[in-house]
């Protein structure tokens, strides 16, 4: 039986690609003294603002650099986030009608949720894991496990929704089940991401935020 529902948040919930790009690049252009290429922002591996910023700035300064990620964060919000993704808003509606307890469980800081969820009202969450509240970020199990503590629930009885190979490793990992969100990725991606995710365990695909809402009854 189902009993919770744990969410990613970015390229899940929210579109923050562009937001997101653009902050690491202006953020780390005065410790790299050019603008960094894309491929050199990936190669750090960025799930996690302070974890990623820690591979390029000199020790001591990682928190500097977060104040200043956070200024560009906010200043590029306007005209870089790209808001909930369609349907997302009508599935979260739906499972507080049925009353199932919500969570999120995300790499983002908590200041960076407290400067998005101003402009992208997706309601009330049970329980919210930040960046902040662990040792490891994901694919470590520990986010979504504390999260369950706090829901009272066990990891048999709930599901986490997420875009990422790191994100379904982490419920593997976790003993929860995992559910590709594949709504935010283009047609041509779909088929290597579910084939890389089926690799730590996949328990459902889902092409739309609603294709999650028949599977709920599963035992």
């Amino acid at each position: 039986m189902i009993r919770a529902i744990l969410f990613d948040l970015d390229g899940t919930l929210i579109d923050t690609w562009d937001l997101y790009l653009e902050t690491y690049l202006r953020t780390l252009e005065p410790y790299v003294g050019r603008r960094p290429t894309f491929g050199e922002l990936r190669a750090l591996h960025p799930t996690s603002e302070v974890r990623a910023l820690r591979r390029v700035v000199p020790p001591g300064e990682a928190t500097q650099a977060h104040t200043v990620f956070l200024d560009h964060y906010r200043q590029l919000h306007v005209g870089l986030f790209g808001g909930i993704y369609p349907g997302v808003p009508g599935l979260l509606d739906t499972l507080r009608a049925r009353r199932l307890p919500l969570g999120i469980v995300t790499g983002k800081s908590r200041a960076a949720w407290d400067i998005t969820r101003t402009m992208a009202d997706l309601g009330t969450f049970d329980v919210f894991i930040g960046d902040d509240d662990v040792q490891d970020a994901k694919p470590s199990p520990e986010g979504l496990l504390l999260a369950l503590e706090r829901l009272g629930v066990a990891a048999a009885e709930a599901i986490y929704v997420g875009d990422s190979p790191n994100d379904a490793a982490a419920a593997g990992a976790a003993g929860v089940r995992y559910a590709a969100a594949l709504w935010a990725k283009p047609a041509a991606e779909r088929l290597g991401f579910v084939a890389q995710v089926r690799e730590t365990g996949l328990w459902a695909e889902l092409p739309e935020p609603s294709h999650l809402l028949p599977l709920l009854d599963a035992p």
